[in-house]
């Protein structure tokens, strides 16, 4: 069981992060001077389809020309290569939480860089249960991967892959129902960045963000919660779900104050589809109580 102290998580997975990170630290040790890439591949929250809307969750970090994905919501792959990377070159990915906004796409992500060339080995970081995940998803694609290392010599992709859980620097966030749900803290040579996942008001997150230059956050905008519900007619908890598990403006502010960082990244935006709310609009409730950048995300918004 990890507890939810970040110093604890932290000190139960410190080596194993080594391996995780060590491209990463590596660049920082050579004084590697190659500008970390942030590009907010997918930024609208929720399973829904939306049509013309913005894309499912997901980040992309490039440290050292190394690519990080960071969630993989529906159409992951679609985007990376709009973001003009390319797929064979998918080396790590982590899930913050079992959402199907947020790993939809995970296996097929994998898959696609697949069938583009990949080669080299990929490593898969989350919650449980996603080694059984990636299990689930050889077994549902054994015969097209088998047929195809057959028929067009290609190495045998469940090789490729190892799946590890939590296993990063990562701090436990609030996102009841789901007790496994994850921030990720990536520390590059040239800048810290934060990935909060889904989460309402978190402690644990405001210590893993501490000091780091991005912190990239979802946010819910109350004042398009009942829009938003009108839309969903066939879930009858969902107001009591959303208000209890996300993260809204005003509190989004004070957790960015308390955690002194530099720029404010809003993404995962719930609602996702509602033009009535601004940018300006997005923005007042966090100005409320924090003072640095703020920044409200677009799809292939490059930070």
């Amino acid at each position: 069981m990890i507890s939810p102290s970040r110093r604890k998580f932290l000190s139960s997975t410190a080596a194993l992060a080594a391996t995780a990170l060590a491209p990463l630290r590596a660049a920082r040790a050579q004084g590697a001077s190659k500008k970390t890439r942030l590009v907010l591949l997918g930024t609208g929250g929720g399973p829904r389809v939306i049509p013309n809307g913005r894309a499912k969750s997901a980040n992309l970090i490039v440290a050292n020309g190394v690519p990080y994905v960071v969630d993989c919501g529906e159409g992951v792959a679609h985007q990376l290569v709009r973001a003009g990377v390319a797929l064979n070159t998918l080396r790590y990915v982590f899930i913050t939480h079992h959402h199907s906004d947020h790993n939809l796409d995970y296996g097929n992500v994998i898959y696609d860089s697949w069938a583009a060339g990949l080669r080299a080995p990929v490593d898969a970081y989350g919650p449980p249960p996603i080694k059984a995940m990636t299990e689930a998803y050889w077994q549902l694609n054994r015969f097209d991967i088998e047929t195809r290392i057959g028929d067009e010599g290609r190495p045998d992709l469940r090789k490729l892959v190892t799946a590890h859980e939590f296993k990063v620097t990562a701090a436990r966030v609030r996102h009841p129902p789901i007790v496994h749900a994850y921030a990720y803290r990536f520390d590059a040579p040239d800048r810290s960045i934060v990935i909060s996942g889904d989460t309402t008001y978190s402690p644990e997150l405001i210590a893993l963000a501490k000091g780091a230059d991005v912190l990239v956050s979802e946010v819910m905008h109350l004042a398009g919660l009942e829009n938003l519900l009108k839309k969903v007619p066939n879930a009858a908890t969902l107001r009591e779900h959303l208000l209890a598990s996300h993260i809204v403006t005003e509190d989004l502010g004070k957790l960015a104050a308390a955690a002194g960082v530099k720029t404010l990244v809003l993404s995962h935006l719930v609602p996702p589809d509602d033009n009535s709310i601004t940018d300006d609009m997005w923005v007042e409730g966090v100005r409320m109580h924090y003072g640095g950048k703020v920044i409200v995300g677009q799809d292939l918004m490059e930070i």
